[in-house]
């Protein structure tokens, strides 16, 4: 069995776009945003495909991605943030989470811009 999956609960956030009014930022410094999700069920994020070349040279690993996702829940800039040593791992990785789509991160109530880190990792299952 082969498994690539987004690993579940590793997120980081932080906002990048600042509401202007002197009162939204008071409230910013006591709201923290909470960071994009990409793990909930009805996103219908696919997992990557594992390439047929690292399957065959017995390459495994994780990727760690960090994205910029918009309010729409877009990621609008996607790179390695740290490589699982495989370009073929880290290609596939990048090439299926650029087409996902996110829970947008909040700060309270409104949708804002924020950075995200998404853990994608590629196992050969009954390979030791």
């Amino acid at each position: 069995m082969i498994v690539a999956v987004p690993a579940i609960g590793q997120a980081e956030s932080s906002a990048v776009t600042e509401p202007p009014a002197a009162a939204a930022a008071s409230r910013d410094r006591v709201l923290p945003p909470t960071p994009p999700g990409f793990n909930a069920e009805y996103l219908r994020n696919p997992a990557p495909r594992y390439p047929l070349i690292a399957r065959r040279n017995g390459e495994q690993g994780t990727v760690t991605l960090r994205l910029l996702v918009t309010r729409e829940g877009v990621p609008v800039q996607v790179s390695v943030e740290k490589s699982s040593g495989s370009a073929h791992l880290d290609g596939a990785a990048l090439d299926a989470v650029k087409t996902w789509r996110f829970v947008p991160a909040r700060r309270g109530a409104e949708a804002v811009e924020a950075w995200v880190l998404v853990p994608v990792v590629f196992k050969l299952e009954g390979v030791s």
